[in-house]
């Protein structure tokens, strides 16, 4: 039984020192991908042309009466 105990210890300790002084992950690999309705300088650009067309007269779009 002692020796159950002491093999745990054992083990806990390296994978506490693997842990402190192992190999580190490459953060770049590890950085969550952000879509766009998540990224907040695609949205201020979104936000920044939609205020630009806003002042447009509404005869004067782009769509077409006809059809």
């Amino acid at each position: 039984m002692l020796y159950l105990l002491a093999l745990i210890g054992l083990v806990t300790v390296a994978v506490l020192l693997w842990k402190a002084f192992g190999p580190t992950t490459n953060p770049m690999l590890s950085k969550r991908v952000v879509g766009p309705d998540d990224d907040p300088e695609f949205l201020w650009k979104v936000d920044r042309e939609a205020h630009r067309r806003k002042p447009e007269e509404p005869g004067t779009g782009s769509s077409d009466p006809i059809g």
